[in-house]
């Protein structure tokens, strides 16, 4: 999962902000140091989503940035990627986690620590939720950017 963030320079530092991430940006002293400041920021501003109750927006595909600027695109680590999508997919059923705890055939608490960025859920877990909401898991590996 990636979303795109828009970086340009002001005066002494680079500054990156997330168009699909509503009041998540940062900023650094290089382009360099840039990149993990706007994987951190971004990071947190999906967890903070997540641990509050809400969804956050979902990434769109973008393939310029605005004039003056450049386009980076910022993976979100696996687990938290996983956490999110399970939130978009429950809620774009509209499925509660109790509802979707008895699909499945857990606890409610199951399906809340799924959705939880902190906990580490089995592979094995995961695909029986995404299979109960009609979903299937896909996993790629590629280069590291």
């Amino acid at each position: 999962m990636h979303y795109a963030a828009h970086i340009y320079r002001e005066g002494k530092h680079w500054l990156a902000e997330f168009p699909d991430a509503p009041g998540c940006q940062t900023f650094a002293d290089s382009a360099d140091e840039l990149r993990g400041a706007a994987k951190e920021a971004l990071e947190g501003w999906l967890e903070a989503h997540l641990v509050g109750g809400e969804a956050p927006p979902k990434p769109r595909v973008r393939h310029r940035a605005p004039a003056g600027r450049k386009l980076l695109r910022v993976s979100v680590e696996p687990q938290l990627a996983t956490a999110v999508h399970l939130r978009w997919a429950r809620q774009d059923v509209g499925l509660t986690q109790s509802q979707l705890a008895k699909l499945v055939g857990v606890s409610q608490q199951q399906i809340a620590k799924l959705e939880n960025p902190d906990e580490n859920p089995t592979l094995r877990t995961v695909v029986k939720v995404f299979d109960a909401l009609g979903l299937e898991l896909e996993i790629t590996v590629q280069p590291a950017a």
